[in-house]
């Protein structure tokens, strides 16, 4: 099989600074407080995929999930180890990243498509199909800016999942959608997994990680905990015991819990 992303020894730090201004940091320096500190987000992480495979990338807020997936996209560099992906990526790795708020949905959706490797004819072959799978086209002229935040994931995701790549990244793309919406993505996802191309998939939810991947791989505090089948990560993370008394959650119930205590659950 081919290799679609390899990572060997990946490490990412970030420095998390104390004081803003010279001042507040001089005050600190003289006093012999810290003015800074070194935040490893991803540790001397390494895995391989293969070509097709469909990963769910699971852990708790603040484990480096978001991180690894901007490596993996190229948004980030890695401090130490080497990244390496084979064809063209899309997806969503932050909602509304890359739109400009006095720009129209319209305009958006042309400069957007053109980062993400459309060409000039791709993009009006495929202009129609993305506003109505958005479902935004009664906003299309008005100003991103005044999208809500669900607004600005329906049309993000909408461009990216329409993009003809090798590999697509979805970081919680979902998670402020509403429920229709949500649905009408897993079904456009299923159709990514069953068209042969490389998913990976940032999410809490571990019904729609059962439903799309084949794959788990677990981050704690930077590092993998786990990588395996997908059911026994879900155990692993003991998912089910902590929201539902060690009960299976369906799909429905994980998408009532998410609309009545929201989404990161």
């Amino acid at each position: 099989m081919t290799t679609s992303i390899q990572l060997t020894n990946v490490t990412k730090n970030f420095t998390v600074r104390y004081h803003r201004t010279f001042k507040q940091v001089t005050v600190a320096k003289s006093r012999g407080q810290k003015v800074s500190d070194t935040f490893r987000a991803v540790d001397d992480v390494s895995f391989t995929i293969e070509q097709g495979e469909s990963i769910g990338l699971m852990g708790l807020n603040g484990s480096g999930k978001s991180t690894l997936l901007k490596m993996i996209s190229g948004v980030m560099r890695p401090d130490a180890g080497e990244v390496l992906t084979r064809g063209r990526i899309a997806g969503l790795i932050a909602t509304g990243a890359g739109f400009h708020p006095q720009l129209t949905g319209r305009e958006n959706l042309i400069l957007n498509a053109a980062i993400l490797g459309m060409s000039e004819a791709e993009t009006r072959r495929k202009f129609d199909e993305i506003v109505e799978f958005s479902g935004l086209e009664k906003k299309l002229e008005t100003q991103v800016g005044h999208y809500s935040s669900g607004q600005s994931a329906r049309l993000g995701f909408s461009i990216a999942i329409h993009v003809d790549s090798d590999i697509f990244l979805a970081d919680e793309a979902l998670a402020v959608g509403d429920r229709p919406f949500r649905r009408k993505c897993l079904a456009k996802m299923q159709e990514v997994r069953e068209g042969g191309r490389t998913l990976f998939y940032v999410s809490h939810s571990s019904g729609s990680v059962r439903k799309m991947c084949d794959r788990v791989i677990v981050l704690e505090e930077g590092r993998v905990g786990y990588d395996g089948p997908t059911d026994e990560g879900l155990k692993y993370l003991r998912y089910d015991d902590d929201m539902n008394d060690g009960r299976i959650l369906s799909e429905e119930d994980e998408e009532e819990a998410e609309d009545q205590y929201g989404a990161d659950i």
